[in-house]
């Protein structure tokens, strides 16, 4: 599912007008997230991804079946990090969020056997997948993109593909950096909850508060969201300078590379004391986002680099866990050289 509700007053797809698509004969029934019983092809040989985080989701577990990407291709630096095969692979347009540009055309085009969305199960979205299957004729799957519900989500996604064994794997993996992400927010919780500040755009001024997908790792890992204690609930928020000062975070986390360099140049900002102590860290985002941009499974690497920053795991390893990662999800090791330049922003000293 997208970063952004799905706007209600916009159709969900341009051009749908009578096309009809054929469906596909159903071999099976599967269930998605929502309960919803559909039927799929009994061989699944091509997925349209709604959005970027069901591109990323499908990706990491069988890149050999992505149609392409939803919002653009991968920059050479994304690319870097990714097969060249599915680097490659072209701009197909999304179905979901502010920027949705597919139409029923552009889906068909694709000759997919399915449409798969992952993320918020809310009624919307429930919605929004009966809309987008009755406008193509394609069956079209939600899955659950919660955090805590990974693993699960894989091991449905396996059936549904007829990956059990690749899915069972990731699975597995998902649930050994959650059980640890778990220990480790709880040991923070005991010393003490750093207040952080997730900030997003070239300026900072951008956040997401109480149950925003965007900073659900913030609070996944122990520490406490200072626009979520302000705000309350909601999702992306625009915020002053005044506000960050008030709130005078612990740490600054953000996710635009430009940030950095705008916050050494800007005196507002380094009148904040996280900022001066060297506590304002850019978070990797290569070849996707390790804290929400897109909210998908990239979110686990943040789970396992924010125990280490917030000094209840040793840096020793994380480079290691890091490649290993991308080895399984991303099916490319990173170089050394690679992961150093990703942690080096990451991990103040590093």
């Amino acid at each position: 599912m997208a970063d952004a509700p799905f706007p209600s007053r916009r159709a969900v797809l341009a051009g749908a007008g009578a096309l009809a698509a054929a469906p596909a004969r159903a071999e099976r029934l599967v269930a998605d997230a929502t309960g919803r019983r559909i039927g799929v092809p009994d061989r699944i040989a091509r997925v349209f991804p709604a959005g970027p985080p069901a591109a990323i989701l499908l990706y990491s577990l069988a890149p050999d079946l992505l149609a392409g990407w939803p919002a653009r291709p991968p920059s050479p630096a994304e690319a870097a990090f990714l097969t060249r095969e599915s680097a490659a692979l072209p701009q197909i347009g999304r179905l979901t969020g502010r920027d949705n540009s597919a139409n029923v055309e552009a889906v068909l085009a694709q000759r997919p056997d399915l449409v798969l969305d992952y993320g918020s199960t809310r009624p919307v979205f429930v919605d929004l997948a009966g809309r987008v299957q009755q406008q193509t004729g394609l069956p079209t799957l939600l899955l659950d993109g919660a955090l805590p519900r990974i693993p699960e989500t894989y091991r449905l996604l396996g059936e549904i593909l007829d990956r059990r064994e690749a899915a069972a794997t990731r699975a597995a993996a998902a649930e050994r950096i959650l059980a640890d992400a778990v220990s480790a927010a709880e040991a923070l919780r005991a010393r003490g909850r750093p207040r952080v500040l997730y900030v997003r755009g070239p300026r900072g001024l951008e956040t997401g508060v109480a149950g925003s997908i965007n900073t659900e790792i913030i609070e996944f890992a122990g520490a406490e969201n200072v626009a979520a204690s302000a705000l309350g609930a909601g999702s992306l928020v625009q915020v002053s300078m005044e506000q960050v000062l008030a709130w005078n975070p612990d740490w600054v986390v953000a996710i635009h590379p430009g940030f950095p360099a705008h916050a050494k140049a800007d005196p507002l900002w380094q009148a904040l004391p996280a900022a001066r102590r060297g506590r304002l860290v850019l978070a990797p985002g290569l070849p996707f986002g390790w804290v929400d941009f897109p909210p998908s499974v990239n979110r686990l690497l943040g789970l396992m680099w924010l125990p280490v920053l917030f000094g209840l795991r040793p840096r020793d390893g994380l480079a290691e866990a890091v490649a290993d990662f991308h080895a399984l999800f991303f099916h490319r090791r990173p170089d050394a050289a690679q992961v150093a330049a990703l942690l080096g922003p990451a991990l103040p000293g590093a």
